[in-house]
C-alpha cells in the first residue's frame, strides 16, 4: 500500500453509530426485496403455468447474474471515477432497476394482457409467464450490481479499525431486513385482519428498497477515484480469468474455502428456493396441478394461509439467524471458525432432515429454526476465513470472484435438483402433487459434504 493511500485512509473520520445504522439501512432495503423475491417467486410462476423445472430454469438468473455480472460489477466499480464516487452509481442503479422489476413481475399477467388488448394482439398463453421470468432475471441481476460494490463500500469510507463493527452492521441488516420484510404480511392478517395480497407485498419491497438505498447514498459522502500510480492503473485493467487465477493460487486455504462455499450453497438453496412451495403443497395439501373438474376457488385461501405461514417460518429462520450470530463470532474467536462452522453446518443439515420428515406446523417450526443456526455461520465464517487472504485495495474484484463459488452451485440446484422433484410425481383425485422435501434431503447430504470440507482448512494462527 503506498504513502498516498495510507494518508488517504488515516483522513477517515470514525463512524458514529448514527452513521452506521444510516450506512446499512440500504442493505436493510436489499435484503428486504430479496427475501420477498426468494419466498414468493415461486407461487407467483407457479399460478402462471410453472412446474418445478420451469421455475428452476427462471431461477438460474440468481447464480447467472452472481457469476457473471457481480465480478464485473466489482472490477468496474474498483476504478470508477464518477464525481459520485465508486460504488454509490451502482447501488442507487441497481436499487432503481431492481424496484421496477418487482413491481412488474407479479403483475405480468395483467401487464401482457393490457398491452395485447391495447394494440388488438392475440396473447399466448405463457406470455406471462415469458414476462415473469425476464423480471426475475432484471431483478437478480440489478440486486447483484448493488450488492457486490456494498461490501466494498466499507474500505472506501470506513476507518480500517471499524472494519469488523461496519461487517456486523450489514450482518445485523441482513437479519432485521429478512425478519420484518417475512413477518409484516402474516403480522398484519393476523393482529390487524388487513390481508395483504402478493402484489402489494412485492410494491412494499420495491419502495423499501429504493428509498432506504437512496437514504444511504445520500448520508455517505465518497471520495472521487483516481489511480495513484501506473503500476496501479496496470493491474486494474486484468481480466476476470486474470484474476480467478490469481485469487485461486495465492494460498492452497483458498482453494479450500471456496469448495467449501460450493458445498454449502447448494445445500442452503435447496431450501430458500423451494421452502414456499413444499409449505403450500406438502405441508397445507395445495395440489401443485389441480385435477380437471375440481373446483380451483377451494384451494385460495389455502394457498394464502401456506405462503403465510412460510413467510412467518421465514421470519423465524432470520429471528434465529440474528439472534445467534453474535455467540457464533464469541465461539469461533475462542474455538476457531472452521470449528463452529462445521459444526453449525451439521446442525443445519440435521434440520434438513426434520424438515423432509415433517408433517406438521410445529415440526416445520422446529427444523427451520435449528436451520437458522447454520444461516448465522454461512453469512460470517467463510468470509472471515476468506479475509486473511485479500490483498488490500482489492476489495471489490475479490467480494465479485469469491461470489462465483456461491453463485456457482446454484445452477445445481435450479437444474439437477429442480429436474428430480419435477420427475417425482404424486398423483390423487385432487390432482399432481410433487416430493418438494426431496430438496432437503439433497441439501442435506451435500450440507454434511460441506461440514467435512470446512475441517480441512488450515486457519493462520494469531
Amino acid at each position: 500500500m503506498s504513502n498516498e493511500t495510507t494518508i488517504v485512509e488515516n483522513k477517515l473520520k470514525p463512524f458514529s453509530t448514527m452513521q452506521l445504522l444510516m450506512f446499512c439501512l440500504g442493505f436493510f432495503g436489499l435484503q428486504f426485496a430479496w427475501q420477498m423475491r426468494l419466498a414468493l417467486s415461486g407461487p407467483v410462476t407457479e399460478e402462471l403455468g410453472a412446474d418445478p423445472l420451469i421455475y428452476g430454469l427462471i431461477s438460474l438468473a440468481g447464480p447467472f447474474s452472481g457469476m457473471v455480472v457481480q465480478p464485473i460489477i466489482g472490477a468496474l466499480s474498483d476504478r470508477t471515477t464518477s464525481r459520485f464516487g465508486r460504488r454509490r452509481p451502482y447501488l442507487l442503479g441497481g436499487a432503481i432497476l431492481a424496484s421496477l422489476a418487482l413491481w412488474v413481475f407479479p403483475n405480468s399477467k395483467e401487464i401482457v394482457e393490457f398491452f395485447g388488448g391495447a394494440f388488438g394482439v392475440a396473447v399466448a398463453p405463457l406470455a406471462g409467464l415469458v414476462l415473469a421470468g425476464v423480471m426475475i432475471w432484471i431483478i437478480d441481476a440489478c440486486v447483484n450490481i448493488a450488492q457486490g460494490p456494498y461490501r466494498a463500500l466499507i474500505p472506501d469510507v470506513v476507518p480500517r479499525e471499524q472494519h469488523a463493527i461496519a461487517n456486523s452492521y450489514l450482518s445485523f441488516a441482513i437479519g432485521l431486513g429478512s425478519v420484518v420484510a417475512a413477518a409484516t404480511p402474516p403480522v398484519l392478517s393476523k393482529f390487524f385482519n388487513v390481508t395483504m395480497p402478493i402484489p402489494a407485498q412485492f410494491l412494499m419491497a420495491a419502495i423499501a428498497f429504493t428509498g432506504a438505498m437512496i437514504v444511504t447514498c445520500i448520508s455517505i459522502q465518497e471520495k472521487q477515484y483516481i489511480p495513484e500510480t501506473k503500476d496501479e492503473e496496470k493491474e486494474e485493467k486484468k481480466s476476470l480469468l486474470d484474476g480467478l487465477k490469481e485469487f485461486l493460487t495465492t494460498s492452497p486455504e483458498i482453494v479450500k474455502i471456496c469448495t467449501l462455499q460450493f458445498f454449502t450453497w447448494i445445500g442452503t438453496m435447496c431450501l430458500l428456493l423451494y421452502f414456499t412451495l413444499f409449505v403450500v403443497h406438502n405441508l397445507y395439501g395445495v395440489p401443485d396441478i389441480i385435477a380437471e373438474g375440481v373446483d380451483v376457488s377451494k384451494y385460495e385461501a389455502v394457498r394464502l394461509s401456506g405462503t403465510n405461514f412460510a413467510l412467518i417460518c421465514m421470519a423465524l429462520f432470520n429471528l434465529v439467524c440474528f439472534v445467534v450470530s453474535i455467540p457464533i463470532g464469541f465461539l469461533s474467536t475462542k474455538f476457531g471458525n472452521k470449528y463452529v462452522h462445521a459444526i453449525s453446518l451439521l446442525i443445519m443439515a440435521i434440520s434438513y432432515c426434520i424438515l423432509g420428515f415433517a408433517d406438521t406446523k410445529l415440526q416445520v417450526a422446529l427444523g427451520i429454526g435449528l436451520a437458522g443456526i447454520g444461516w448465522a455461520s454461512i453469512l460470517s465464517l467463510p468470509f472471515a476465513m476468506l479475509s486473511e487472504y485479500i490483498k488490500p485495495g482489492s476489495e471489490g474484484s475479490v467480494m465479485g470472484i469469491f461470489n462465483i463459488f456461491i453463485a456457482g452451485p446454484q445452477i445445481v440446484v435450479c437444474t439437477l435438483v429442480a429436474w428430480v422433484i419435477n420427475h417425482s410425481i404424486i398423483a390423487k383425485d385432487a390432482g399432481t402433487y410433487y416430493h418438494w422435501e426431496y430438496a432437503f434431503f439433497i441439501g442435506a447430504l451435500v450440507l454434511l459434504c460441506a461440514s467435512v470440507a470446512s475441517l480441512a482448512i488450515k486457519e493462520k494462527k494469531n
